[in-house]
């Protein structure tokens, strides 16, 4: 049976470019990038070369370019270190963030007492911008704002240069999980009054284990790894130099393929859509993902109309039918709590309906979603 994957939020398909890439290092720069000799000094050529590289793509500093193990420890550097070594009282942050940044923060919370505020969340999934005007406005300590640029479920986009400049004028730190945006959406950083950023090189066609986090030059912030001196001292351990070298790869063809790749995935996207609404009465699409401006290209999240008895099997039906997606609500998955994006914006109506997220890359095609929309409509006739 021939597989298709819709599932690229979760993770993307590694280029070939990047395999190679990667296996050229693992054969032969396999130094220490510590080490003084001439295979240590190739090793860390390689790093240096690619913060560089990463540094021009985002418009800052190569010093200001910290490689982690991916955006969740980045989102735990950033959040844990500004409350230890900032002097940070208070966050800001919306009950729809990335599980790497709410547990985080609910973690704190609980060890520390600090003073945490959520930020509302409109139906169609965009924040209410007012509210935390007035959050920040009325904040007596040293805040910490952390908002994701695109959400990972339903694709909304923030207006980062707003939250940017309202965090500017009430002097607050400002933190974004980017893992969504980079690599799909041209960032300049110099452009933007931001003080941290979390990014995965494996949802822009990179490999698992990698990314980094973007830390504003003086910021004082301090590691929450010790040992040696890696990374500017901020996390110590051995560099993973083919891990690095190929999420430099990976960013520079996405960012080298950019508008080719962006208006034929959204072209899918758009295909998806219209079929959908073709095919399927009554289908729905949660928040604002149908929006070519205030959503992403690269995922739609869609709610079914299929009965709760059945609704559980129906990524399991997928899935034995070649077609890998994400779930999105309790009924698919079986847990009671379901997602807590969707809880915050979907009547309790909808909630018990199947919401699927299908989320794509240059790698799919229009014959596949063919595919998929007719698994969905027999699916769904069958019930």
């Amino acid at each position: 049976m021939e597989k298709m994957y819709f599932d690229s939020a979760a993770t993307t398909i590694v280029r070939p470019e990047v395999i190679a890439k990667m296996v050229s290092v693992l054969k032969e720069d396999y130094g220490n990038p510590s080490s003084s000799h001439s295979y240590g000094r190739s090793a860390k050529n390689h790093i240096e070369q690619a913060r560089k590289n990463i540094a021009k793509y985002l418009g800052v500093k190569a010093s200001e370019i910290i490689f982690t193990s991916g955006g969740t420890e980045a989102d735990n550097l950033v959040i844990n270190s500004a409350v230890r070594d900032l002097g940070v009282k208070h966050i800001i942050t919306s009950r729809i963030e990335h599980h790497g940044v709410l547990h985080t923060v609910q973690e704190i919370e609980s060890q520390t007492g600090i003073a945490v505020s959520y930020v509302s969340v409109k139906e169609n999934g965009t924040l209410d911008y007012q509210q935390f005007e007035s959050l920040l406005r009325s904040s007596n300590e040293k805040t910490l704002v952390s908002l994701m640029h695109i959400n990972n479920e339903i694709g909304t986009i923030l207006d980062i240069e707003l939250v940017a400049s309202l965090c500017d004028q009430y002097d607050a730190f400002f933190h974004s999980d980017m893992v969504q945006s980079i690599g799909h959406y041209a960032v300049d950083l110099s452009k933007i009054s931001i003080d941290f950023i979390a990014v995965s090189a494996h949802k822009f066609h990179g490999p698992k284990g990698i990314g980094f986090t973007y830390i504003k030059q003086n910021s004082g912030l301090k590691p929450l790894i010790f040992g040696g001196e890696q990374e500017r001292g901020y996390r110590a351990g051995t560099e993973s130099v083919h891990n690095i070298v190929g999420m430099d790869e990976a960013l520079r063809l996405s960012y080298e393929k950019l508008d080719e790749e962006r208006d034929y995935i959204l072209s899918l996207k758009q295909y998806f859509i219209e079929n959908l609404e073709k095919n399927i009465e009554k289908v729905k699409f949660n928040a604002n993902c149908t929006d070519s401006i205030n959503s992403t290209y690269t995922l739609l999240n869609v709610c079914l109309p299929v009965s709760i008895d059945k609704a559980g099997i129906l990524l399991f039906h997928l899935d034995i039918n070649g077609i890998a997606c994400s779930k999105g609500s309790a009924c698919q998955s079986g847990s009671s709590k379901g997602s807590h994006v969707l809880a915050e914006i979907l009547s309790d109506e909808d909630l018990q309906k199947p919401s699927i997220r299908f989320s794509f890359s240059t790698y799919n095609t229009f014959k596949e979603i063919d595919y998929v929309i007719n698994v969905l409509k027999k699916f769904i006739e069958d019930n």
